[in-house]
């Protein structure tokens, strides 16, 4: 399925770009997964397991948070303009919403000085501390703090920690086996920077910040497979519903094909970006650590992608184009059928 992208794919890995990938189409039902590369290429070269684990990074934004936030927004539990500083009173600003966390909106600028050197109470602190700037609900700025706040008010509204409540809600209903914060066998992990004081991550989340929040964090900390992240394309593409199990609403599934910015002329979904194709929504996502969701709702299709492209150094401008460059290639390939 799809050659010229499979062959993409492997100029990437020819070039040095990425070690290695696991990535899955999905079309008409069908589900072709490949393998291509290496998980790692030091200290030693290794091939890449059939179940390979990877630290999506903020694939986690959408399979968890996201999905979670939608849940509780079916069941009335949160109101899409509501305002932060309702669920959380530390927060002081009035005029930031749950939409404008969702569509990235809010106007927050989360960087903190000294981040890894603060503890995970001392970092909620200052994040809850951050004032936007006066463009709220103008433009679209990608941050984490708005998965990061969102995360804190599943806590507060679910009464548990982030993981155990994304375990109840969703990785355990779409039997999710091999997606977790908390990988058992590093080495089932594929590694990621060769950090210069921590030295090879493996097994350990790359996210500064996911590294000191850890079990609370609503940005980052997923480690899973392509099975898994197939499997939750899936649930996805069959509108919400998986083996029987409703995860989220059908109707939530397509109002996310729309734009839900305050103003509606940003192009940004509720977590999800939106790349229109034909003048149709495509939702998009992806992690830092080189890794993407393409979901074609309507026609059910999907481009699935992991790959540990900061291993075990990167360059980010680089990658960015020669992904921007596959996902054309990827996108060429199926409006030409």
């Amino acid at each position: 399925m799809y050659p010229k992208t499979r062959k993409a794919i492997q100029k990437l890995i020819e070039e040095a770009i990425i070690p290695g990938a696991s990535y899955a189409f999905i079309k008409n039902n069908q589900q072709d997964y490949y393998r291509e590369g290496l998980a790692a290429v030091y200290p030693e070269k290794e091939p890449i397991q059939e179940n390979q684990q990877y630290d999506v990074a903020s694939l986690t934004k959408v399979m968890l948070t996201t999905t979670v936030t939608l849940q509780l927004l079916e069941s009335n539990k949160l109101v899409l303009e509501d305002s932060v500083h309702t669920y959380l009173p530390l927060f002081k600003s009035k005029k930031v919403t749950i939409r404008h966390l969702l569509t990235h909106t809010s106007a927050l600028n989360g960087f903190i000085p000294n981040r890894n050197k603060l503890s995970a109470s001392e970092l909620e602190s200052a994040l809850l501390s951050i004032t936007p700037d006066k463009t709220v609900g103008e433009k679209v700025v990608y941050a984490d703090i708005n998965m990061i706040l969102l995360g804190y008010i599943i806590e507060l509204i679910e009464k548990d920690t982030l993981v155990k409540i994304f375990e109840k809600r969703i990785l355990g209903p779409m039997n999710l086996t091999d997606s977790t914060y908390h990988p058992t066998d590093s080495f089932q992990c594929a590694p990621t920077e060769n950090h210069p004081q921590q030295g090879v991550l493996r097994g350990k989340v790359h996210d500064p910040k996911a590294q000191v929040l850890g079990d609370h964090c609503g940005s980052a900390g997923l480690f899973s497979t392509l099975h898994d992240t197939t499997r939750f394309s899936q649930m996805m593409l069959q509108k919400g519903r998986l083996d029987g199990i409703r995860i989220l609403n059908e109707e939530t599934i397509f109002e996310l094909t729309k734009d839900q910015t305050p103003n509606k002329t940003l192009n940004r979904s509720l977590g999800w970006d939106l790349l229109t194709r034909k003048e149709e929504n495509i939702l998009f996502h992806t992690g830092f650590t080189g890794t993407f969701i393409l979901l074609s709702i309507y026609r059910k299709e999907a481009f699935i992608f992991l790959s540990n492209r900061v291993h075990p150094t990167s360059d980010t401008v680089i990658y960015l184009e020669k992904r921007n460059h596959l996902i054309e290639t990827y996108f060429s390939e199926v409006e030409a059928e």
